[in-house]
């Protein structure tokens, strides 16, 4: 018998309890396993397939299991970047009745890659610089959250794509505590242990010859602690302005958004003895762009992809106007027959056999990207249709699958996936 406790969600679940519940997860049937790009833990993970969709169970004690389960919902419901939560199996037994440790279930993030796989991939050239800013945004976030890692490591975490840049997302939080604030000393300790994490899977990389030529992971990690440091200040400083000076509330709220925060408020205390103006934006979350977009298109895309595809929505609304001398048209009329006439036309466009090596997202952005390049070389505009034309030919034919299953696994083979962990589970 086990006991299963799922995080409720909308839509018919898969049915969970059919899984062979007391075996080891180590000894699950082979053809229950899929193969996904997998990172390296402490416990055992075997990545499934169930009734059509993929998940991840990771073997671990009955205490741990509970713990990272609380700690998952709880920044899954602050909007933090982490994988979804599914639920966890307790009270395991084998057939002679011996116990079992519990196991944690989470969804497959698709589109994500650990970042030694991010390595071996195409294109590699300037994607340490991009993990480590990606590394920094997502400590900031967390911290602003109130949660202390404890554990941020390049294998506790999973990268997508984001128009030319990353977004990182939490895989492990056991170690993880929840505060209202953190103190400096909790974020300096945090972030001294990230440092020294990143700076070992750095390490790692170069030892592989996987890091790039002249990169030095020190620097790296100096870098990641610049950033962090940065990004802290711009995002909760108080800035001391001057009554005429006001005008820069707005250059600040302008910077916040382009880094993709929204804030709720604004505190503004005067001085009357030295007649200033104490300002401290309260940050909501990140992810201002990417709401805004899934307000008027409903698409889901990371921060950069939706600033992308936001501007090209005005660049289209702009041109509505000319077209009708001058008159812009709502907000939501544009959306529409930006997503009729421009999105939607265009990832269709994808034959099925190229489908599930970008996000539909960083697709459309890729593709803005060569028409532009296209039309810089040409002298002229060469058109949505024709860029896609030529991006599907010329840079897609090329990228890897990235969607979510490598293949099934193939037991009769020493490596049916080269540069890939060579079995659907890691201790």
């Amino acid at each position: 018998m086990v006991t299963l406790k799922l995080k409720t969600s909308p839509g018919p679940q898969p049915d969970f309890m059919a899984l062979p519940w007391s075996a080891p997860l180590a000894r699950w049937p082979e053809e229950l396993a899929v193969r996904l790009p997998a990172g390296r833990h402490r416990h055992v993970v075997r990545f499934i397939e169930c009734e059509g969709r993929y998940f991840a169970c990771k073997e671990m004690t009955t205490r741990l299991a509970l713990r990272e389960f609380t700690l998952l919902q709880h920044l899954k419901e602050e909007n933090l970047p982490v994988v979804d939560l599914v639920g966890v199996a307790l009270d395991r037994r084998t057939a002679d009745g011996s116990p079992l440790d519990a196991v944690l279930i989470t969804r497959h993030l698709p589109y994500s890659l650990p970042y030694f796989h991010l390595f071996t991939g195409p294109n590699t050239e300037g994607l340490h610089t991009r993990l480590i800013d990606a590394l920094a945004v997502l400590l900031c976030r967390l911290h602003l959250g109130g949660f202390f890692w404890g554990d941020c490591s390049l294998g506790n975490v999973l990268f997508r794509r984001d128009v030319g840049a990353l977004a990182a997302y939490v895989v492990d939080t056991e170690t993880g505590e929840v505060h209202d604030t953190l103190t400096d000393g909790q974020r300096h300790f945090d972030l001294d242990l990230a440092a020294e994490n990143i700076a070992g899977g750095l390490f790692e990389l170069e030892a592989i010859g996987r890091l790039g030529a002249g990169v030095d992971p020190v620097e790296l990690t100096e870098q990641l602690l610049r950033r962090y440091r940065s990004l802290w200040d711009e995002l909760t400083r108080v800035d001391e302005l001057d009554p005429s000076e006001l005008w820069r509330v707005k250059e600040r709220l302008r910077r916040l958004n382009d880094l993709g925060f929204d804030t709720a408020e604004v505190e503004l205390r005067g001085d009357d003895e030295r007649r200033a103006v104490r300002f401290r934006p309260v940050i909501v979350e990140e992810g201002h762009h990417r709401r805004e977009l899934g307000r008027l298109t409903g698409i889901e895309a990371e921060e950069n992809q939706a600033r992308r595809l936001l501007s090209d929505i005005r660049g289209f609304a702009a041109g509505l106007a000319a077209a009708d001398r001058g008159a812009p048209q709502p907000e939501a009329v544009v959306a529409y027959r930006w997503l009729v006439e421009r999105y939607r036309p265009t990832v269709s466009a994808v034959p099925t056999t190229m489908r599930g090596r970008l996000t539909e997202a960083e697709l459309f952005n890729q593709i803005l990207d060569h028409q532009w390049f296209l039309s810089e070389a040409a002298g002229r505009d060469v058109g949505l249709p024709g860029a896609t034309s030529s991006y599907l030919a010329r840079v897609l034919a090329e990228l890897p699958q990235e969607a979510a299953v490598i293949g099934h696994a193939d037991p009769e083979s020493d490596d049916p996936h080269p540069g890939q962990d060579p079995a659907p589970f890691a201790h």
